[in-house]
């Protein structure tokens, strides 16, 4: 496979708001249950992954939102964060064979991603309770779950900044 080729499969992946409504409404005349998540996904790593496949497990469509540099800086990270851009960031995920869309959002929050797209899950990762996660209350309104799944233990981000800090 060519760099253009390879390039092109992942760039198709993502999308901006419009293009992931048209996505979703395809996805659902197919009758394909549609599962949503979202992250900063700064440095991917295997709890990333394994949450990642855990969250497909639950759909036929996996849905990421990333959070835009300037979203990530707002969120109290450490002031060198991110150390990928939006951009790498999205492409990174968008190549797991696993994901199905990735979009970039600039709130703070993803809500009104959640509510343009209409899940049928919403996940996030053990360190949330469902009742905590944001867009919970729009998913279950319309039906759907809402789901915290468990953290791959010895694995985050912070962790893996913090060891590659101290020199190994």
């Amino acid at each position: 496979m060519t760099t253009e080729v390879a390039q092109a499969i992942t760039d198709k992946r993502i999308l901006d708001l419009v293009q992931i409504q048209r996505a979703v409404n395809i996805w659902r005349m197919k009758g394909d249950r549609i599962v949503f998540t979202n992250g900063c996904f700064d440095i991917l790593h295997r709890g990333h992954v394994e949450y990642l496949q855990e969250a497909a497990a639950l759909g036929d469509r996996l849905i990421i939102g990333v959070n835009s540099d300037d979203s990530v800086r707002r969120l109290d990270k450490a002031t060198d964060r991110p150390f990928n851009d939006q951009d790498s960031r999205a492409k990174v995920l968008a190549g797991l064979r696993l994901v199905d869309a990735v979009v970039i959002f600039d709130q703070d929050t993803p809500l009104e991603l959640i509510k343009a797209i209409g899940p049928d899950v919403l996940v996030k990762g053990g360190d949330w309770k469902p009742e905590q996660i944001v867009g919970g209350d729009v998913v279950k309104a319309r039906g759907g779950e809402v789901l915290s799944l468990k953290l791959v233990d010895g694995f985050s981000t912070t962790k893996l900044v913090e060891k590659i800090r101290n020199g190994g």
